[in-house]
């Protein structure tokens, strides 16, 4: 899909942080997003007049399963780049792909929705000849003065539905029949009520460490099965899986992971429910958009890990951006020092560099050596990179 914005004048399209033409000057690449990221728009931007195959063109993806040697046949001296959408429909290719980097030099974009069919099988990933790159649904630095938080997250970021006329029927139509059908024809399971009533009961989970039991039995799904589904979300990059911050030795820290959806829009709808300011909800909201982000420019500028912080007494700080950074997201236009007593707690470890917390106050401010930022500050200073280890 793509990221136009539709004018009197035409479409307007947003600029996205990835940049293409450079990554493809230094070496192939994968590149992986959720459907609808906009992909197709930024290669068409990005890399105008490049050959290019489309997956999900049943004619294309007819020719090349019968002769994957066909791409070698049409190629021609002066394509330098190729692209190969949706590959992992048709993974034989990349043994076509590594040929052809051998032999001839060509730089593949390789692109898809779901790295899950290329890891099982024993699939030629290209040993180390591509490198991985992900593209998220739009940010605060794409959209810029577009940017509006109330809107992204009632509609999410995807960038076909936070520009829709109709972006509720689109987020209905997205979460409906689009992901079951997903997730079938990437083979994860054919059994799609039960993946229906898991997919619900996994959104209500959304920005906590899941208790599998609870969620088995509410899904009515075994619990084996329900490992694997969360796996086959992780797998089409519907879920982000953010890790424990283990360091902190006064107060011993929990082990469990805590699991994203990739998109605010879309687990509001799977929740069956808006995120309305001044509810609990919008809270788990706003938390769920600044994972976003900072997935966002961990994936695209710093690759720092990016974790959180849980004590076994109770303390937690939402995000500790590498080894350097401890971010508390608030949906509060005042705080209090009550609001701050997890990082506090942190900063009795005396490990990180800066604690800061976000939220919705007008202007940013200093209490008990905690940094309070308005989010759009802290989306500024981010983005601009000045929180570096």
């Amino acid at each position: 899909m793509t990221a136009d914005e539709k004018t009197p004048n035409g479409p307007i399209y947003i600029e996205r942080v990835l940049d293409l033409s450079s990554l493809l000057k230094q070496k192939s690449h994968f590149l992986f997003g959720p459907r609808q990221t906009g992909k197709t728009s930024l290669i068409r931007h990005s890399l105008k007049g490049v050959r290019s195959y489309d997956l999900l063109d049943h004619s294309v993806y007819l020719s090349l399963s019968q002769n994957p040697g066909r791409i070698a046949q049409e190629i021609n001296p002066r394509d330098k780049i190729v692209v190969i959408d949706e590959i992992q429909r048709l993974p034989v290719l990349l043994n076509e792909a590594h040929r052809l980097i051998e032999e001839r030099g060509i730089r593949f974009l390789l692109t898809g929705s779901s790295a899950r069919k290329l890891r099982r099988g024993g699939v030629n990933l290209l040993g180390g000849r591509a490198r991985t790159k992900y593209i998220h649904p739009l940010t605060y630095r794409e959209l810029g003065n577009r940017f509006d938080l109330f809107k992204a997250i009632e509609r999410g970021l995807l960038p076909s539905i936070y520009l829709s006329e109709d972006p509720l029927a689109d987020l209905e139509a997205y979460t409906g029949s689009y992901l079951q059908q997903e997730i079938v024809a990437e083979g994860g399971t054919r059994n799609v009520p039960a993946f229906s009533r898991f997919l619900k009961v996994a959104a209500l989970c959304n920005g906590t460490a899941v208790n599998f039991t609870n969620v088995s039995n509410d899904a009515q799904v075994p619990r084996t099965t329900i490992y694997e589904y969360f796996e086959i979300l992780k797998d089409t990059l519907l879920l982000y899986e953010l890790p424990s911050w283990r360091k902190s030795k006064k107060r011993k820290p929990l082990a469990s992971s805590k699991y994203y959806f990739f998109d605010v829009g879309v687990v509001a709808t799977l929740q069956g429910r808006p995120f309305r300011p001044g509810t609990p909800e919008f809270g788990e909201a706003l938390e769920t958009y600044l994972m976003h982000e900072l997935v966002s420019y961990r994936d695209y500028i710093s690759g720092e890990p990016l974790s959180y912080w849980r004590s076994t007494s109770g303390f937690e700080v939402d995000f500790i951006l590498g080894d350097h950074t401890a971010i508390e997201v608030k949906a509060k236009e005042n705080l209090s020092a009550r609001d701050l007593k997890s990082l506090r707690a942190l900063m009795e470890e005396k490990k990180l560099k800066r604690y800061l917390c976000v939220s919705l106050e007008p202007r940013r401010r200093n209490l008990e050596n905690v940094t309070l930022l308005p989010l759009r500050e802290f989306l500024e200073a981010l983005w601009s990179r000045e929180y570096s280890p």
